[in-house]
């Protein structure tokens, strides 16, 4: 199974760091994001990787190279202008084959297994949800036996942790162009096609320098 990290953020809410430094490049416990990412997913048994990248992605081509250092294989999509989740995604899949794949935002950090999500995938999607946090207190999707279901008024939900094993096929009627990714999963739901499961670990989307430095102390031991 192939892994795909989303990198092609610009970082707006990160700045000043984010000038000169892509999102995914920005260290938490003396380390970039993204390679937190890179030796989860060796330590998984994950051996090739694609990542998009726009905004200063040289930087994360020349930091990580072919990935051999970290027992990986990285093949890179670059974007001229940023294509959205969903369009970035579209535009690897000729990177990434006719399998399931394994996709994580590269401006997260999580102690996910992710040798977990490695199982076969019965419909288009299947989503890793997490506790809501702060900045998401209403939570986006509902789960009940292991479906995920739209939220509806007084539904408890639960947070999309931007981890998700996606078929090619979700991606079927789409063309090349910018388009985000949640009306392609949310279609598949309405279809009952996207499973779910809940991880109550550690995760953080970290999205200003409040939630960099929460990172921080939960990868140094400070709870």
């Amino acid at each position: 199974m192939k892994a795909m990290i989303l990198a092609a953020g610009k970082g707006e809410r990160m700045r000043p760091l984010t000038l000169h430094t892509p999102k995914p490049l920005i260290k938490a416990g003396g380390i970039p994001l993204i390679e937190h990412h890179l030796r989860a997913l060796a330590g998984a048994g994950f051996t090739e990787v694609v990542i998009n990248h726009a905004w200063l992605g040289q930087q994360i081509e020349d930091y990580l190279r072919d990935g051999s250092r970290f027992g990986l294989h990285i093949r890179y999509s670059p974007e001229g202008e940023p294509l959205e989740t969903g369009g970035g995604i579209f535009r690897a899949l000729p990177l990434l084959g006719s399998d399931p794949f394994l996709l994580v935002n590269g401006d997260i950090w999580t102690d996910y297994p992710f040798a977990r999500i490695r199982r076969p995938l019965a419909g288009l999607a299947h989503l890793v949800l997490v506790d809501n946090p702060q900045h998401n207190p209403e939570g986006d999707f509902c789960l009940r036996d292991g479906q995920i279901e739209i939220a509806q008024g007084g539904d408890p939900r639960l947070t999309y942790s931007g981890i998700a094993l996606l078929h090619p096929q979700l991606f079927a009627d789409c063309t090349a162009g910018a388009f985000k990714l949640a009306p392609l999963l949310h279609r598949a739901i309405s279809a009952g096609k996207v499973s779910a499961e809940h991880y109550a670990g550690h995760w953080i989307d970290v999205g200003t320098h409040d939630r960099l430095a929460q990172a921080e102390l939960l990868i140094n031991g400070t709870p």
